[in-house]
């Protein structure tokens, strides 16, 4: 894996715009990241951090959209880009080497937060066009629920395993699987809200700010979110087993929500900024600083992007974080004894989860994706790491 190192950027910069300050964070002129596609809140809001770069210290950050998990994450362990505003796919089950990043040529890996968008105010919802409800009677869609969509037509993103596991988690909450539902595949998730605005699919998910949604919130066919009800023990405990991420929520920020009735839905954190572990700490502490000296700067300029205060991060995530990041954590107070113990914990995860990789492609069976599957679990149960998938 090729490291992106601080020094290989400054040169690089000397090049063009020279190395820039902010306060006494330092960065290259020149930074690269990826996020999702055009449109999506990981975009929008990595735009506008890039403004905030720009305006602020000089730094040019180029956003390279990815319509997929695979798309995203290939440029960042090829060393192409330093980061990736990513979302549980291109973290979390990159780390656990799980549906597309089981195959042979993947794996397990070893990637690193810096911080995420935890605001509270933005969903991760499963949104149905206004005219599915009418298809089973539910005039305005009131009383409109997840169990509805038995025989509908739900998006399935290649590709894109948080998308779609996103997916059947509400379908799970919903008492429903993928068997229940008609399939329709897209090749990103572009184009999925493509087919809600065109007719070729009634349930999509994405994050209730996302530009894709507001489109289709405007469109011939109208959206709507139908609720999780928090009470619903037995369809919770459904959606986690799927997805241990999920928690319920109440939305206040995105298409149909912007100042009305806040949405009961679920969500976790999105977009997620990480790295990968052999990334330069001085680049990987600078980045991280820049983020919060700056929040102020991009604070406000795109919607839900407020999630990424300093005042807002969770260290006891799924994905350990960065020995660069960790520093600046540190620094400033916020890095805890036991926020420590749980990232040396999540580092032991994955190294048991490489090493159980390695070993089974030094044996190199023929069913490889049964063979890992099994060797995954096993090597999690030995760890005493708790299964998931």
């Amino acid at each position: 894996m090729k490291n992106i190192g601080l020094g290989a950027f400054v040169a690089a910069s000397f090049l063009g715009a020279g190395l820039a300050l902010a306060a006494d964070a330092k960065l290259p002129g020149q930074l690269a990241w990826t996020a999702y596609g055009t449109g999506s809140a990981g975009y929008n809001q990595s735009v506008a951090i890039g403004a905030a770069l720009k305006n602020k210290m000089g730094v040019d950050l180029r956003v390279l959209p990815g319509k997929n998990d695979i798309a995203r994450s290939e440029p960042l362990r090829q060393g192409k880009v330093g980061f990736s505003a990513t979302g549980v796919g291109g973290s979390f089950m990159a780390q656990e080497g799980v549906f597309q990043f089981g195959a042979k040529n993947w794996g397990p890996q070893s990637v690193r937060t810096l911080m995420a968008n935890n605001g509270g105010a933005v969903g991760l919802s499963m949104f149905v066009t206004a005219d599915t409800c009418e298809k089973v009677g539910k005039k305005d869609c009131v009383g409109f629920e997840y169990s509805d969509l038995k025989g509908m037509r739900v998006a399935y993103v290649k590709g894109a395993p948080a998308l779609n596991v996103n997916n059947q988690a509400y379908l799970a909450y919903g008492g429903l699987t993928w068997d229940d539902v008609k399939i329709v595949e897209f090749g990103g998730f572009g184009d999925s809200w493509a087919g809600m605005i065109n007719g070729d699919v009634d349930a999509a998910f994405a994050s209730t700010n996302s530009g894709k949604v507001y489109e289709a919130e405007n469109g011939p066919r109208g959206v709507v979110i139908p609720p999780i009800d928090p009470n619903n023990k037995e369809g919770l405990a459904r959606m986690q087993e799927i997805a241990p991420f999920f928690t319920p929520m109440n939305a206040t920020v995105g298409a149909t929500i912007d100042g009305k009735q806040p949405r009961p839905t679920a969500g976790y954190a999105y977009p997620v900024l990480i790295a990968m572990a052999d990334q330069d700490p001085d680049l990987v502490y600078n980045m991280t600083k820049a983020m919060v000296d700056l929040f102020d700067v991009y604070d406000g300029n795109a919607p839900g992007i407020s999630g990424w205060s300093k005042d807002k991060q969770n260290f006891s995530w799924v994905v350990p974080y960065h020995d660069g990041a960790v520093r600046y954590w540190k620094e400033i107070g916020l890095w805890t004894d036991e926020a420590n113990a749980h990232n040396d914990n999540l580092m032991k995860r994955q190294a048991a989860l490489r090493a159980a990789w390695d070993q089974l492609s030094s044996q190199n069976p023929e069913n490889w994706e049964e063979a890992w599957d099994k060797a995954r679990r096993d090597a999690l149960k030995a760890g005493g790491f708790g299964v998931v998938f």
